[in-house]
């Protein structure tokens, strides 16, 4: 992704949650203090770039450092990463499949489970559903991390079809989180 569209991509979410409610932007952070590092859309195709990066601020607003935002208490956090998830994936499903959608559903769900759980896996989660969504060849590695706290299988897929970037992203993820 191109400097420029990774700029348009930050000011499109901001934009939008400005438009969405006041409560959103007052929420923002100052520009001059957000921190447009995107994470795991650098390991997906372009055309989903806005909408994963769009979902995993709202997870960073659950659990971690959001880039754009600041919630003023836990109930606006709380509101505004429900929001985040459900802006993006509105936002896939305009340039994406079902297929999408629903690995974008599973990972939330994935990612609260683990979060709850206080277990390890959320970044091959996030990598490998990234590296592949849509493809439809998440569900057993995903199933190996649910019922049996196994993230090899998803490991493995995101080291096969993520690239060269994904040890950045995975990085990036660690020190985004609480």
């Amino acid at each position: 992704m191109s400097s420029t569209a990774a700029l348009e991509l930050w000011d499109r979410i901001a934009r939008d949650a400005i438009a969405e409610s006041p409560l959103w932007g007052d929420a923002l952070r100052p520009e001059a203090e957000r921190e447009l590092e995107p994470v795991f859309s650098t390991l997906a195709e372009e055309r989903f770039a806005l909408g994963l990066e769009t979902i995993y601020e709202g997870y960073l607003v659950h659990y971690g450092t959001p880039r754009l935002f600041a919630a003023a208490d836990q109930d606006t956090a709380l509101l505004l990463g429900d929001y985040l998830y459900a802006h993006g994936l509105v936002r896939i499903a305009e340039v994406g499949s079902v297929e999408a959608v629903a690995d974008l559903a599973e990972l939330i769900s994935l990612c609260a489970q683990l979060r709850a759980d206080s277990a390890p896996g959320d970044g091959a989660a996030w990598a490998a559903s990234a590296a592949l969504l849509g493809a439809g060849e998440l569900g057993e590695a995903r199933l190996a991390l649910r019922d049996r706290g196994n993230a090899a299988p998803l490991t493995a897929l995101a080291e096969a079809h993520a690239g060269g970037a994904l040890d950045q992203a995975l990085a990036a993820h660690d020190r985004r989180l609480r």
